[in-house]
């Protein structure tokens, strides 16, 4: 598993191009993010909820590498961060681009999840 770049509104992935956010789940899979988790409490994607937090995490995973955006416009809520916390899983918050570097690097070397936003 290789994100290979990003772009305002895309990721690509192992050579597939996706025009919306995605997760990474420990097994490879990328699945599309559910905002509305997040959008039913805040209005925006842009704060994760709690909801979204226990929807993202995974038994067995100890990092999530989170692209904030190409802007760097997403963040944790306070819940949501506590939740991480809770759970024993270091989060890596960094706009899109940077944070594609890093979970590359970090695959492998820990149990890793990505949920990465494609635009703001």
């Amino acid at each position: 598993m290789k994100i290979d770049s990003t772009e305002f509104g895309s990721i690509t992935i192992d050579g597939n191009t996706y025009s919306h956010d995605v997760l990474i789940r420990l097994s490879g899979e990328v699945a599309k993010r559910k905002k509305k988790l997040s959008k039913k409490y805040y209005g925006t994607s842009h704060i994760i909820s709690r909801d979204e937090a226990e929807f993202i995490y995974e038994k067995g995973c100890d990092t999530l590498v989170l692209g904030s955006g190409q802007y760097g416009n997403v963040r944790l809520s306070p819940e949501a961060a506590d939740f991480f916390e809770h759970h024993d899983c270091r989060v890596i918050l960094l706009p899109t681009s940077d944070a594609i570097e890093t979970y590359n690097d970090t695959k492998g070397k820990a149990k890793t999840i990505g949920l990465f936003h494609v635009t703001c």
